[in-house]
């Protein structure tokens, strides 16, 4: 009948339909593998650079791509190499690179070229440390004590220029020295004031309650600053304060050899040096083994960020040690507080190894 010869004429066109589309399938699929060979081949042939321009390297084999994770960059910890007992870490045995505007003895070209029609916050005019200013000008760094009963004195600065340490880091410092007890009531304490500049630590010790500071520094302009300053904030008294024009590493290995009294010991004892003018394996040597600290006694060390991370401990000849109880970052100045040999008795200054992993 009409209806039957309709519905094989409609099986026969699907029938016909669906081959037609089977042989496209495999006829498309049998092209793509073609070609994606035909890419592969080609692409063997294809020399690639180990380097490319991404951060991520490509590596061919076998006709795959394959990607491979970078490794990451290595924070700069010199602390963490690993070096010998008592030996010092490579990052303190060459001298640091760390630039800052008022340091070094010449001032940079692009930093004068930097400055022109210079002053204002927004760009101070840059000046040399250690070269001498300008006639007429007077008191550039603003410097004054903080705290304690020559609070608010204005102390008079060097013919020199110097980079003092900054007045929130020496609020900083001090609080942190209060809370050791060190300027406790019946606390005698001492402090020897290493690199001393103007005296602006020394004498901020001695306004919170110091009994005596003995100041060294190598310029003889800087002591002469240091003996006005200490008149003008009244610690003139006999005894008070002793001040030392010698080299640093002679002043702590040799002190009876700059006229530092025999059997002289510190409780505190601070080293804010020049970045670039100083090994810092020699200074920390220099300390550590000192005659001048005993049992118990407070060091700090200033350095740059570039340097790294000193170690969390230091060892001394004796079998003493160091332990490190502050490392704290202030924009690119850090400062690091270590007890020596500690006993026990200053229980808020606690050993804590995790501040110095990373600056």
């Amino acid at each position: 009948s009409s209806c039957a010869r309709r519905r094989r004429t409609a099986a026969e066109a699907s029938s016909t339909s669906s081959s037609l589309v089977a042989i496209a399938i495999t006829f498309s699929f049998a092209f793509s593998r073609s070609a994606a060979d035909a890419f592969a081949v080609h692409l063997n042939t294809i020399p690639l650079k180990r380097e490319t321009t991404s951060p991520h390297r490509i590596h061919t084999g076998r006709g795959q791509l394959t990607m491979k994770r970078p490794q990451r960059r290595r924070a700069q910890q010199g602390s963490l190499k690993p070096v010998e007992e008592g030996e010092a870490a490579p990052n303190l045995k060459r001298k640091v690179r760390a630039p800052r505007p008022s340091m070094g003895h010449v001032v940079p070209k692009a930093a004068k070229a930097s400055t022109k029609g210079g002053g204002g916050s927004k760009n101070p005019t840059l000046r040399p440390q250690g070269k001498a200013r300008d006639a007429g000008m007077n008191n550039p760094s603003m410097l004054k004590i903080l705290g304690g009963s020559a609070r608010g004195r204005r102390l008079d600065s060097p013919e020199v220029y110097l980079r003092p340490m900054m007045g929130k880091v020496r609020e900083a410092v001090f609080s942190t020295f209060t809370s050791f007890g060190l300027y406790d009531e019946g606390v005698n304490t001492r402090h020897l004031d290493v690199f001393s500049g103007s005296g602006s630590v020394g004498l901020e010790s001695l306004s919170r309650g110091s009994s005596h500071c003995t100041f060294v520094d190598f310029s003889r302009d800087c002591c002469n600053t240091v003996e006005r300053n200490a008149k003008w904030c009244q610690f003139d008294k006999e005894g008070q304060i002793r001040v030392v024009c010698a080299d640093y590493l002679q002043a702590l290995r040799d002190p009876t050899s700059v006229g530092i009294p025999p059997g002289t010991t510190y409780e505190i004892v601070t080293l804010t040096p020049p970045y670039e003018e100083v090994v810092y394996a020699d200074l920390i040597d220099g300390v550590s083994n000192s005659p001048l600290v005993t049992d118990d006694t407070v060091v700090l060390i200033e350095y740059p960020v570039e340097l790294g991370c000193l170690p969390h401990v230091i060892t001394r000849k004796d079998g003493g040690a160091l332990v490190g109880v502050r490392n704290r970052r202030y924009g690119r100045t850090v400062i690091a507080i270590y007890v020596v040999n500690p006993t026990g008795r200053m229980e808020v200054a606690a050993s804590r190894p995790e501040q110095f992993v990373d600056v």
